[in-house]
Order: C-alpha cells, then sequence, then structure tokens
C-alpha cells in the first residue's frame, strides 16, 4: 500500500511538470532567449567585415545603439561578452552591434585603423560599420539620436574613425587602449603611433579630424577614454594625444575642469565653454593593455575576465554608459 502511495506521488509530480511545461511552450509571444547572431547582406560592405548583433528579449522600438569593436586576436562574441556590453544591453535596455574583423583583412584580426582606403567617410571598413549601423537602426527600430561607439586597442583607433568620419553618426565614443585618429599618418607608421606618439599640436590634431568629414560644423562626439599606465603595446602618451585631438575639435581648453578619482584611479574631465562635459578620461593606474572589467553581479559591475581583459575593479563599459545616459 505504502509503495502504491509513493508510485502515486512520483506519478502525479511527474504530470505536474509536463503541464507546467506544455503550459509554457503553449504561451503566446514565448520565445528563446536572446542570443548574439550574424546578420549579412547588410549593404555593399567595401571593407568586407562581418556584422554580428545582440538585442535583448522584448526590446521595445526606439531604444539606444552601441556598436562596440575587438581588439586584434579577438572576436564579436568575445567582446562582446569579455568587455560586459551583452550584459549591460540586458541590464539597461539597449541593443548591440559587434562588427568582426576576418583573417582575409588583417592576420591578426585588427580593425585596419592605420590604412587609409579604410578610414575615410565612404570607404573600407568605415563605410562597412556605417552600413551595420544604418541596418541595426532600420531593423530594430532604434533611435538614430542615441548611438555611441567604442572599442578596444585597435577597435579603439577604429573608434576614433567613426567618430571622425561620420560624426553625424554618434553622440559619443569610447576608446579603451586606442589611438588618436589619423595617428598613423601623422607619425609614419602605425608603430611610431603605438610606441611613441605622433608630434602633434591640438590644433594639428583637431584638423586631422576636421579633414575627415569637410565641411562639417558640428555637433561632435564626446569622448570618453581609458589607458592604462603600464601599457607597453598602446602607450599612454595616445590617450593624451587623444585628449589634445578631441578637446581642439570641441573648442575646449587643454586644462581639466574636473581631476578626480573613481575607484581609486585618476580621472579628468574636460568642458567646453557651455559646461558640457566633452572628454574624459581614466588612467588605470598599473593597468598594462586591455579592456578594464569588475566581474560580478552588482550594480556597477560588468565584463569577464580574459586575455586583454582585464580585472581591474572597474568596468570601462558601466563608467561610458553612466555618462553616455544608458543606465
Amino acid at each position: 500500500m505504502t509503495q502504491t502511495r509513493a508510485a502515486s506521488r512520483r506519478i502525479a509530480v511527474l504530470g505536474t511538470l509536463l503541464a507546467a511545461l506544455l503550459a509554457a511552450l503553449l504561451t503566446p509571444g514565448r520565445a528563446e532567449a536572446a542570443s548574439l547572431k550574424e546578420v549579412t547582406g547588410f549593404g555593399t560592405n567595401p571593407g568586407a567585415l562581418r556584422m554580428f548583433r545582440y538585442v535583448p528579449e522584448g526590446l521595445p522600438a526606439g531604444r539606444p545603439v552601441v556598436v562596440a569593436l575587438h581588439g586584434c586576436t579577438q572576436n564579436a562574441s568575445g567582446y562582446g561578452t569579455g568587455s560586459g556590453w551583452i550584459q549591460l544591453a540586458d541590464r539597461w535596455g539597449f541593443s548591440v552591434v559587434l562588427p568582426q574583423q576576418q583573417s582575409a583583412n588583417n592576420g591578426s584580426l585588427c580593425f585596419n585603423w592605420f590604412q587609409s582606403g579604410d578610414i575615410a567617410r565612404g570607404q573600407g571598413e568605415a563605410a562597412s560599420v556605417a552600413q551595420m549601423v544604418d541596418r541595426q537602426l532600420a531593423d530594430v527600430s532604434g533611435d538614430a539620436s542615441r548611438v555611441y561607439v567604442t572599442g578596444l586597442s585597435a577597435g579603439g583607433g577604429m573608434t576614433a574613425v567613426m567618430m571622425a568620419a561620420y560624426p553625424e553618426r554618434f553622440v559619443a565614443g569610447g576608446i579603451v587602449a586606442g589611438l588618436p585618429y589619423g595617428c598613423a599618418q601623422a607619425a609614419g607608421s602605425p608603430y611610431v603611433c603605438m610606441y611613441v606618439g605622433a608630434t602633434q599640436t591640438p590644433r594639428q590634431w583637431g584638423d586631422r579630424v576636421r579633414a575627415a568629414r569637410p565641411g562639417y560644423a558640428g555637433p561632435w562626439p564626446a569622448l570618453v577614454a581609458f589607458q592604462g599606465t603600464a601599457d607597453h603595446t598602446v602607450k599612454p602618451v595616445n590617450m593624451t594625444d587623444l585628449t589634445r585631438q578631441w578637446t581642439d575639435v570641441h573648442g575646449a581648453d587643454q586644462t581639466a575642469d574636473v581631476s578626480d578619482s573613481v575607484a581609486g584611479y585618476p580621472r579628468q574631465v574636460f568642458e567646453d565653454a557651455s559646461g558640457r562635459a566633452v572628454v574624459e578620461t581614466y588612467s588605470l593606474t598599473g593597468m598594462g593593455h586591455g579592456q578594464p572589467v569588475d566581474p560580478g553581479s552588482g550594480s556597477e559591475q560588468c565584463g569577464v575576465a580574459g586575455a586583454y581583459l582585464l580585472d581591474v575593479n572597474l568596468c570601462a563599459a558601466h563608467r561610458m554608459g553612466r555618462a553616455w545616459g544608458l543606465g
């Protein structure tokens, strides 16, 4: 008798579970969890890049779009997860475009921030990324007035390219261990740019940006930049030059209006004549080459530590997102 009652209970529990599963499957509008998906046919794609995107489940129309460009040896999926941008997309409600380089373009999978044919408006990789933005805005009914671009290392260099060549498309950019626009041309070599820097005045740096979009009078994207002080791949002078370049573009001076610290790291903010923050910099003391992350589930945490994804108790993506009003 006892065995019969036990068997009956097991059957009842199994029946309840099957009923719940069936009800879930038949619930109208139910879909699989969001995942990274590749998009093809997004334009003429003159730079021969691949387009991936992440759209949180149930994302309403009119939400922001963030373009996130990986570093050398990385790919769209690894960078999207590792940097924290996919995590933040779910947390704050925006979509992410993740361009991916191909080995046929660059054997190290670096975006070609140093090639003249890939950094000019309407050409090469820059045009491919711009076409991805257009496709994303159309497909998800995104807010064209809230599009942002960011990237690490070579992706940071390409971020500066997009800010310069397509300034009307982006409200702001976030550059991590990256380089100013036109640096390879100013220095005569990408390696001189990376390891030594280029000798340019703020006005000369700014002129390079202005020449990328002739006749454009603004508004220009604001900049948030992150740089490790122990970075031997892209030397810290590059963040100094980025600051010179974009403060000049915005008509701001070279003196920080705010100097404080965040998570123990020096931060500076440069404002334009109206008092708007146009350049914000973070100097990550002792950090090498990589993206600052702070793994965890806390409100200011994001990212996953790995190669060129460095756990320094500060998540760069979160700081950018907050500066941009995403969360």
